[in-house]
């Protein structure tokens, strides 16, 4: 790759709103990318994108230790890495080469390892999550979100330290008609300011499970550090505890608001519509996917049967009370998958803006959101055309980014 340092200026491409209706070893970092033409704003941040780990199969999450230096990587049908300090790489969990092996891991279709997150206390106990496809249950196989603990050196697992916490997550184990097993898993998971982990599932393209409140897929889960759920999840009377928000497609990036701590997710829609969303604790997302007069439904499933009006993706008319998105892709669907808010004044008029990754649509969006978290503006940040599967701010303010088809992670600094 060539070691050119390249300045990007972050395109304001506004459009017009829709609202509802590695080189793993420790070599030198090296640059990458393409200047873009000028934009009308100085408010307007410029983008220095340097990559920082190449070479990585599937990436799909990362999160950063308290030292700023020590960055934690999922790859799908690897496991979980990390990059140390001295930039070597190595591979703590998962299959085969990994200082634990996970017997159970799997990847299939979209699943596999996929989110990761820190705990709150990560200095003092050195404890890690993951979501991950698990074969430990059969017919059907299960997600689940399993908490280690790490080595003082972070090269290796404490043995006996695995607990799964979170182990009945739906897992698509089977075709149907509308596609392969191992589709629609979400996994994403967050710790939130409140201490509590928020973790993204998906409805496995079971037209019944979104709104089906005994079962996890289709939901954002908020529980505990042993994955009990938390007080205030206000999960309608029935369902199950563990249950913060239901009535969801596949979600895949949650963030939280700055100064309110709110949380927003960012959803792809089937054919049209992808959303992003403020949540309210026991809200209902409004996808229900099934029973569509008029509408020719595989299998059960109506979720690519319609269109906006006959197939939408919050359903007003049915449930009135839905949580309402806060921006809709113009009615589109481009994948939409990561989130991360922006923070600091280094990016200038984006500060406190949402940052949306777009995998389908290999585009990084920033959305500005009015106080009741309506999006106000959207622009296109003028970075390469990638498959955007995760969004950190990490040490100093940047934004780090996994590039998945690229198999890299990237630094990007406003200036």
């Amino acid at each position: 790759m060539n070691p050119v340092l390249t300045t990007l200026r972050a395109g304001l491409l506004a459009s017009a709103l829709a609202l509802p209706g590695c080189g793993r070893s420790g070599a030198p970092e090296s640059s990458a990318g393409a200047a873009s033409a000028a934009t009308t704003s100085a408010a307007v941040p410029t983008l220095t994108r340097t990559v920082v780990m190449s070479g990585l199969s599937n990436p799909w999450d990362i999160a950063f230790a308290p030292d700023g230096q020590t960055l934690f990587v999922t790859e799908k049908c690897r496991g979980l890495s990390v990059r140390l300090a001295d930039g070597s790489v190595v591979r703590l969990f998962g299959t085969s080469g990994s200082a634990l092996v996970a017997p159970d891991l799997f990847c299939y279709g979209q699943s596999g390892m996929n989110g990761v997150a820190l705990d709150p206390d990560f200095a003092g106990n050195r404890t890690v999550y993951v979501y991950m496809a698990s074969n430990l249950r059969t017919h059907p196989r299960t997600n689940r979100v399993v908490r280690l603990v790490l080595a003082a050196d972070f090269r290796s697992v404490v043995p006996g330290s695995r607990t799964d916490i979170v182990t009945d997550i739906p897992f698509k184990d089977v075709r149907n008609a509308v596609a392969d097993a191992g589709a629609h898993s979400g996994g994403r998971i967050r710790f939130g300011p409140d201490g509590y982990l928020y973790i993204t599932t998906g409805d496995n393209h079971n037209a019944t499970l979104p709104q089906d409140l005994t079962r996890l897929g289709g939901k954002v889960l908020r529980v505990d550090r042993s994955g009990t759920a938390a007080p205030g999840n206000h999960t309608p009377s029935g369902g199950d505890p563990r249950i913060f928000t239901y009535g969801h497609r596949n979600v895949q990036g949650i963030a939280f608001r700055p100064g309110t701590g709110q949380p927003f997710t960012s959803e792809h829609g089937p054919n049209h519509s992808d959303e992003v969303t403020a949540l309210v604790a026991g809200g209902n997302g409004g996808w229900d996917p099934q029973n569509r007069p008029g509408l020719n439904c595989p299998d059960g499933y109506c979720g690519y049967a319609g269109n906006p009006t006959t197939m939408p993706m919050t359903d007003l008319a049915r449930f009135p009370s839905a949580m309402k998105p806060s921006w809709n892709n113009d009615a589109r669907s481009q994948g939409t998958g990561p989130c991360t808010f922006l923070s600091g004044t280094q990016w200038k008029a984006w500060d406190g803006r949402l940052a949306v990754g777009i995998m389908g649509g290999q585009r990084l969006v920033i959305l500005g959101l009015d106080a009741s978290g309506m999006a106000t503006s959207a622009a296109d940040a003028s970075l390469p055309a990638a498959r955007y599967r995760s969004l950190v701010q990490g040490p100093g303010g940047n934004l780090y980014v996994v590039a998945e088809k690229a198999g890299e992670v990237w630094r990007v600094v406003p200036h």
